[in-house]
């Protein structure tokens, strides 16, 4: 069903925030994918990445800026391990997959889900990193513990810290840098030319509705936790809802930090047309049904009307290869696939 505003109400803590995060910086992880040419079709629940063409032979040594402000020397990257979902997702996606030696629990995707777990939302395992003898190890400033990192590096393995990203410009930023750390640029300018002209093919088709933006609100649930947060502008979903043509209703009710509690009064300041999920999420209260019993969902036009948009936990706020794949998820789920990517 097309996106149609209805008249309805048109007008109208630190553990469980890092759980939220964990999720956001993470966003990085679970599935969609395969597909030909610039522009694929929507998958919500597509579990596999589409590496380049051909076997890329890393140029070694390389000596690259950490985020953390190290200066660090890869001799080789035939030993990779990537500490979060999106890292293992840009290297697979590199050409790289056959390298990598171990995954985060949120890099589900087909051809790493075999792979042993070092990390668990951020929370690495020195020992089981080490275990595995890396040549390499790609970790994001969230990464921790700080101790972990520590005895890493302690243990002579070179390891690069990679700023997260929280919108689509940071999406060629993270591929290219990437492709840097591991000695194949060339491939890291493909890789960042080729996900940027398929984003840019799916904004092409977003419908137009009559200068009128729908407003999303993306909520972060975990039934089984009790845990009912509400994104602002700090989420990381601000940038991907703008570029589907929408509004982040929590970001423009005022909601300034990432994460905030659920409660009645946000939400219906907060408006929503429609809500953003992610799919163990939706699952986990029990689908649109369990949802709508959230306080103060019910009473939003996106609750009276059950207008829910739901995106995989692993690929959501990724801002990485299959970023064109999301938006074109949400863009479909919004407007109908009559008119969308």
């Amino acid at each position: 069903m097309p996106f149609v505003r209805t008249p309805r109400l048109a007008g109208a803590l630190i553990a469980v925030l890092a759980l939220a995060i964990a999720a956001t910086g993470c966003a990085n992880q679970e599935a969609p994918d395969e597909a030909g040419g610039t522009q694929r079709p929507a998958q919500a629940a597509a579990d596999r990445v589409e590496p380049l063409a051909g076997r890329p032979e890393p140029a070694m040594p390389v000596t690259v800026d950490s985020a953390d402000g190290r200066r660090v020397t890869i001799e080789n990257a035939d030993r990779v391990v990537p500490l979060t979902g999106s890292l293992n997702e840009i290297v697979f996606t590199l050409g790289l997959g056959d390298r990598v030696v171990a995954r985060d629990i949120t890099a589900t995707f087909q051809q790493a889900e075999k792979l042993p777990v070092v990390t668990r939302a951020h929370d690495v395992s020195a020992e089981s990193v080490l275990s595995l003898r890396p040549s390499v190890v790609l970790a994001e400033s969230g990464t921790g513990p700080a101790e972990a990192i520590g005895q890493i590096r302690d243990a002579g393995i070179p390891l690069v810290v990679v700023e997260p990203a929280k919108s689509l410009a940071d999406v060629g930023r993270r591929i290219e840098r990437v492709a840097a750390v591991l000695g194949v640029e060339e491939r890291g300018a493909e890789l960042k030319k080729r996900t940027e002209e398929r984003i840019a093919a799916v904004q092409e088709k977003i419908p137009a509705h009559g200068g009128e933006k729908p407003r999303v609100a993306f909520l972060y649930v975990r039934g089984s936790a009790a845990v009912y947060l509400i994104g602002g502008a700090e989420s990381g979903a601000v940038s991907l809802l703008e570029a589907a043509g929408a509004v982040d209703a929590g970001k423009e009710s005022g909601l300034t930090k990432d994460f905030t509690p659920i409660t009645s009064e946000a939400l219906v300041k907060a408006a929503p047309d429609a809500i953003l999920v992610m799919t163990k999420g939706l699952e986990s209260v029990d689908g649109i049904d369990g949802l709508v019993k959230i306080p103060g969902v019910a009473q939003t036009p996106a609750g009276m009307d059950r207008r829910v948009v739901s995106v995989a936990d692993g690929v959501l706020l990724n801002y990485g290869p299959r970023t064109d794949q999301v938006l074109a998820t949400i863009v479909e789920q919004l407007y109908g696939s009559g008119d969308a990517a």
